[in-house]
């Protein structure tokens, strides 16, 4: 009986030291936000993560130090119209190592794109779209003050630095307001019904009342590719007047350089769009996949540089006290190397 009853303590102490191993659930995490008054010397910015994967190009992100992360979309693969599936994917994304590393070491703007809207290519018809909303908002922790609360969709902005070195971040909404797309077989052709939008009224006026806003630079944010037109999936020029309408406003913003970034593609590349005045084009870094990148070539009359068919992330660097004060746009391998680059000198101020 002696031997019986130690046999069983045995077991019980050894059942206790292996739960005592078990790891720990990890601890909450929280977003910050960028001050109002940081000084931007380095934007860092990715789309497309996979939220179960491995995601080292977060972890050369967080190295770099940016001064603020943007999260174009597609921040988890929830694709779900239950809300409690979708709160899942984010706590999965909240477990993953390689973002804690990412949250910790720098505030993050995020956007979203179809897959944390909910559904593949998904647009105002959305049923779930408010719930989604909710959801994303809670996990990045917005501000209960935050506009983005009250108003439908999450579109926003924010200045950011001192004067001379404003950088002014616009966060575009490209799911909520938008209109049907058009279909034939594999690939999406432009809608031409003058009532089709991809930003909806509100947007439009909030946009343009934004861009009249000082600053010396501007990041526009869209989850969707602006100016590639080519290809068959989901762009801006699928609603061609749409796109148009952007660029104008783009165009006649008055800022020392104005810079789209977006994601969705899953993969990177970076174009440009010729001045009519024969002054600085518009460039757009697109930055995807963060750890689903897709190989195979994909048409771009605009591309500069390569296409990059591997996991990779962006960066904006601002060197304002170089003459001329320049910007400089990079897309990085995951482990941080440098794909892409395009330097931009910023214009004189008051310069057109």
């Amino acid at each position: 009986m002696g031997q019986l009853i130690a046999g069983c303590l045995a077991l019980v102490a050894l059942a206790t030291a292996s739960c005592t191993r078990l790891p720990s659930a990890p601890s909450p995490i929280v977003h910050r936000k960028p001050a109002p008054d940081v000084l931007v010397s380095r934007i860092a910015l990715g789309s497309c993560l996979q939220q179960r994967r491995p995601a080292p190009a977060l972890v050369a992100m967080a190295a770099l130090r940016p001064d603020v992360v943007l999260l174009l979309g597609d921040n988890v693969y929830a694709d779900t119209d239950d809300p409690r599936r979708m709160r899942e994917a984010y706590a999965e994304l909240a477990a993953n190592p390689d973002y804690r590393q990412l949250v910790a070491a720098a505030p993050i703007l995020a956007v979203w794109d179809d897959h944390d809207y909910g559904a593949n290519d998904a647009g105002a018809e959305w049923a779930m779209k408010h719930a989604a909303k909710r959801i994303l908002l809670d996990f990045f922790d917005e501000s209960p003050d935050s506009p983005r609360w009250q108003r439908d969709g999450i579109y926003d902005a924010r200045i950011l630095g001192p004067a001379g070195r404003r950088v002014q971040i616009v966060l575009l909404d490209t799911r909520w307001f938008r209109s049907p797309l058009r279909r034939e077989g594999q690939a999406y052709v432009p809608v031409r019904d003058p009532k089709a939008t991809i930003l909806g009224a509100a947007q439009w006026a909030w946009l343009e009342t934004q861009l009249r806003v000082p600053a010396e630079v501007r990041i526009v944010v869209s989850s969707i590719q602006v100016l590639p037109e080519e290809h068959r999936f989901e762009k801006w020029a699928n609603i061609p007047a749409e796109r148009e309408r952007l660029l104008e406003v783009l165009r006649s913003a008055d800022a020392r350089a104005t810079i789209i970034v977006s994601g969705d593609r899953h993969r990177g590349e970076l174009s440009a769009l010729a001045s009519a005045d024969g002054g600085q084009p518009l460039y757009e870094l697109t930055a995807s996949s963060l750890n689903a990148a897709i190989s195979g070539s994909e048409p771009n009359r605009l591309r500069v540089g390569p296409l990059v068919t591997e996991a990779n992330f962006g960066t904006i660097d601002f060197a304002w006290d170089a003459a001329p004060p320049e910007v400089v746009l990079r897309l990085h391998d995951m482990h941080g190397a440098v794909l892409v680059e395009q330097r931009l000198a910023l214009a004189a101020a008051g310069a057109p």
